[in-house]
């Protein structure tokens, strides 16, 4: 089984999701008590906050990088940014490093694409729908994101980061984001990318008036299949 580096803690309410939905899938993929080979460093998410507030993305790279090289040498197969907003430096860190970064924003793409999903409506930090890498990506594979009016993202960017990170997950909070989505399905949106890995706290991606593209679920289940990719699974003969 190869070994999966989780660079998390960004927030460390999505990373345990990450954990739990990893091991849940190797679990269930090869049956009895296996479970995932993970290495998970952890940051001090105040610390990324800090420097996301202040425009400093060139430390916030380094500092990843600096993880990112880290887990590799401690044997990683493969390497995990545990939130999309970071992606914004994904490149980055991935330069600095010989092992596979699994991008998010691909795999999220790849499923969406694979579902015929043109227009998605992006819920994400203030970060992911305004800096452009996300969209720009997402654009990259055939897909026009669609992206909050301004009120409504500060309205999401406040629920990510002042509730969900915080660990409160809010009645209000799910009926106002709902709000957004039937607002961005009469605008012509015919999906939804819960883009922020705290975002499947709250909302629940098959009980939503759009299809919904759990971003963190898509982005585990990538890593599951790197880490199994060649391993003889029951019922199948070794690759």
């Amino acid at each position: 089984m190869h070994k999966i580096g989780l660079i998390g803690g960004m927030s460390f309410e999505s990373s345990a999701v990450y954990y739990r939905m990893i091991n849940e899938a190797v679990r269930e993929r090869l049956g009895g008590l296996h479970s995932a080979e993970v290495m998970l460093h952890s940051v001090d998410f105040q610390s990324i906050v800090d420097l996301q507030k202040a425009g400093r993305w060139d430390d916030a790279a380094k500092r990843l990088c600096e993880v990112a090289q880290g887990l590799e040498a401690a044997g990683a197969s493969c390497v995990l940014i545990c939130t999309n907003t970071m992606h914004l430096i994904a490149d980055a860190v991935q330069s600095s490093i010989s092992v596979p970064l699994i991008n998010i924003i691909d795999e999220t793409a790849a499923s969406m694409k694979a579902a015929g999903i043109k227009r998605p409506l992006l819920l994400a930090t203030r970060y992911t729908m305004e800096h452009g890498f996300y969209t720009g990506r997402m654009a990259t594979h055939g897909l026009d994101v669609m992206v909050p009016n301004a009120e409504d993202r500060t309205l999401v960017h406040d629920i990510i980061f002042n509730e969900l990170c915080a660990g409160a997950v809010l009645d209000a909070s799910r009926q106002a984001l709902v709000t957004v989505i039937e607002r961005a399905k009469s605008e012509g949106a015919d999906a939804i990318i819960l883009g922020c890995t705290e975002i499947c706290l709250i909302l629940d991606p098959h009980s939503l008036p759009l299809p919904g593209f759990d971003s963190t679920a898509i982005h585990a289940e990538a890593a599951v299949e790197f880490a199994l990719k060649g391993l003889s699974q029951p019922g199948q003969q070794a690759a």
